[in-house]
């Protein structure tokens, strides 16, 4: 699963990387919503993260543009802003969650799966190896129909090796 985190400070931006990688993501970084807006264009992501307060645009203009692109990419807003109105406006712009700073890491990640989970399904979404199907929007594992319980680390190595194949 591929994470876009749009997030100009630098310290969040570190701490939600590290997160979503170590829990099977490959996530990349933006820190001015310019740039993320064109990343969000140009590349293939499962979920944005965006900040509100960002240089450049900010992340109003960036969800807003996004949405007239026509991409359904689901975007969670992470921000300070804490207002009802902030959290109003970036649901009406077309944001599909929106999560207040300071916040609990397991929670966003709980957000991010329960979007993906609500996402349309791609066939890339599971990947079988002989009787072995992985599925990387719920992290789950199974063999010949039996659930196999894996750690973070151990799914994000068996997603791995079955995309990396030989």
């Amino acid at each position: 699963m591929r994470a876009l985190i749009i997030e100009d400070e630098e310290k969040t931006a570190s701490f939600l990387r590290k997160g979503l990688e170590e829990n099977g993501f490959v996530a990349d970084v933006a820190r001015r919503g310019d740039d993320g807006l064109y990343m969000a264009r140009a590349g293939r992501y499962d979920v944005v993260i965006l900040d509100v307060m960002l240089p450049g645009l900010d992340g109003w203009a960036v969800v807003a543009a996004v949405r007239q692109a026509d991409r359904n990419t689901p975007v969670l807003f992470l921000t300070a802003r804490d207002a009802v109105d902030d959290r109003v406006k970036g649901l009406e712009l077309g944001a599909d969650d929106y999560l207040v700073k300071p916040f609990a890491f397991a929670e966003l990640l709980a957000r991010v799966r329960t979007l993906l989970r609500r996402s349309p399904a791609r066939p890339s979404d599971v990947i079988t190896v002989a009787d072995v199907e992985i599925d990387l929007v719920r992290h789950r594992a199974s063999r010949a129909g039996v659930r196999i319980d894996l750690t973070p680390k151990e799914f994000a190595l068996l997603s791995l090796l079955a995309r990396r194949a030989g």
